[in-house]
């Protein structure tokens, strides 16, 4: 008998986990894809030419919020869950709404749905969304590019586009992201390699993208999103953890399962942590963990410009996924305007549309504006609500230029931060082990 299936997720994990697993495969029917944490992007279809000819019409992509709906209507046998970012107790939520409606509840894992490459593969990953990642996948990919290797630089998914379009997307400039029309998140993740002279690879099918990878590059990064782990298998991972919030290492899903697998956890954030807060993670990592690596490091934060806010009004603009589902109240553009003496505007009540709704959604959120920009509908709010605020200058905490997206005459002083290794191993010797451990690969 064919199952029917409906695959939770958000735009990422759930269309490789239906290539890697139920694409062409007769024992399955997928009813609908299932989406949430991504605002805007339901209502679309995974098209035919991705589905597979057993998906004639594709198959719809619908909120999760209809969960029910579709289950009454098309007789669904099982949820599969295909998204990260879910602390213990949102998981639980999650299983228990599945299986009151009679459902089976199934999660693919990392053997079903990693793809081997015949290159070397380092993975850097996170424990929870907003750890400070994106520091240490740079740096990473620095060290590599000082030992003459091309590093290939493939980010996990974010196709909020046209996903025909988005199959296979290859970044060799920062023109590409007009050309791919890139939301403001997908741009915070690759912009910053692209100027960094890197090639960087997403979109939807993995393994076509490793084929275009494999041929042009000696070494593949992969840069985890939210706390998923790698779509391919690593050689080599190194998990970021969080000083600011001790426990979630081993408190969130599937950011345990990366810890667990690791071969090397940097702590990072050291410098803004309460005391105790590193011993504490360092007891959960061993106790979870005793053969990783453990590096303590300090996230140093700067403004590339601090004369245009000390003692300014000032709006600060920080990373999405950070301070919504990642779940902390600012980042790293509040902690730039504390240190630079700016005052910080309170930007909830001068939200309009959108973000009055996003607000409400996350009242974790502190007094700081999401670079949420995923339709053109939100960039218009994104912009009346800068507007509206009526500040002397904005602290762009996300390392997406989002002027090329949303117009202002502000004066902006844009953050960077990179880490500072306190205690443990450096960056220099991870990679040194990674390349012993894949040596074979590169001969």
């Amino acid at each position: 008998m064919v199952r029917k299936v409906v695959i939770i997720g958000a735009s990422g994990r759930d269309y490789h986990n239906f290539n890697m697993v139920f694409k062409n495969n007769p024992e399955y029917r997928v009813i609908a894809f299932l989406q949430t944490q991504i605002p805007g992007v339901s209502g679309r279809r995974y098209p035919p030419s991705l589905a597979g000819e057993l998906y004639p019409d594709g198959i719809p992509i619908i909120s999760l919020e209809k969960l029910e709906d579709i289950v009454e209507t098309y007789g669904v046998d099982e949820a599969v869950l295909a998204y990260s970012d879910l602390t213990y107790s949102e998981l639980g939520s999650v299983l228990s709404r599945i299986l009151s409606r009679g459902l089976s509840f199934r999660i693919i894992g990392p053997s079903e749905t990693m793809l081997e490459s015949s290159k070397p593969v380092i993975a850097v990953l996170g424990v929870k969304t907003g750890v400070g990642k994106s520091t240490v996948s740079r740096e990473v990919a620095l060290e590599l590019k000082r030992r003459g290797l091309r590093v290939g630089i493939v980010r996990h998914p974010m196709p909020y586009g046209d996903l025909e379009k988005s199959a296979v997307q290859v970044f060799h400039s920062i023109e590409d992201l007009d050309r791919y029309n890139c939301s403001i998140e997908e741009r915070e993740e690759y912009e910053p390699y692209l100027r960094m002279g890197f090639y960087v690879y997403a979109g939807v099918d993995y393994g076509k993208i490793l084929q275009v990878v494999e041929r042009e590059n000696d070494v593949v990064l992969w840069d985890g999103g939210n706390n998923d782990w790698s779509f391919y298998n690593p050689d080599f991972s190194i998990v970021v953890a969080d000083a600011m919030r001790p426990g979630i290492e081993v408190g969130a899903y599937p950011g345990e399962v990366n810890l667990r697998m690791s071969n090397a956890v940097i702590i990072n954030k050291a410098d803004q942590a309460r005391p105790g807060a590193i011993d504490e993670i360092k007891r959960n990592v061993k106790s979870v963990n005793p053969r990783a690596y453990i590096t303590v490091a300090a996230s140093e934060v700067e403004l590339d410009k601090p004369e245009l806010v000390s003692g300014k009004r000032v709006l600060v603009v920080e990373d999405s996924p950070t301070v919504t589902h990642g779940g902390l109240p600012y980042a790293a553009g509040y902690v730039a305007a504390l240190k630079y003496g700016a005052e910080v505007v309170d930007p909830r009540p001068f939200a309009v549309g959108f973000f009055k709704k996003i607000y409400q959604e996350y009242p974790h959120m502190g007094p700081v504006l999401p670079s949420t920009g995923y339709t053109p509908e939100q960039l218009r709010d994104l912009e009346e609500t800068i507007v509206r605020a009526r500040v002397d200058a904005i602290i762009l905490g996300t390392p997406s230029d989002i002027t090329r997206l949303v117009r202002t005459n502000l004066p902006i002083a844009r953050v960077t931060y990179k880490i500072r290794v306190l205690e443990g191993p450096t960056i220099r010797e991870y990679i040194d082990m990674f390349l012993e451990e894949s040596k074979r690969k590169l001969l």
